[in-house]
């Protein structure tokens, strides 16, 4: 079975969103630069990106391949 373009970036981005989640590398893995930026800022002054990391790594490895696609690849939602 072959792989839906795009799904490629789930694991990276959900494994980089739990440990590297204050940096906001996931953002930037996905492609979302203003994201990612504001979430290096709330990481470094307040500690918070970490939380917001964590959070959405889990999300992004408890979708399905589809589902992560369709909302974060095409729909380009940007938070949660």
């Amino acid at each position: 079975m072959s792989q839906i373009p795009g799904a490629e970036k789930k694991i990276v981005a959900g494994v980089c969103g739990i440990l590297l989640g204050g940096l906001g590398v996931h953002k930037f893995i996905l492609g979302y630069t203003k994201e990612g930026i504001i979430q290096l800022i709330l990481g470094l002054c307040c500690g918070i990106g970490g939380i917001i990391g964590l959070i959405e790594g889990i999300i992004y490895l408890t979708k399905t391949d589809e589902d992560f696609v369709n909302t974060y690849v095409n729909n380009k939602k940007g938070w949660f």
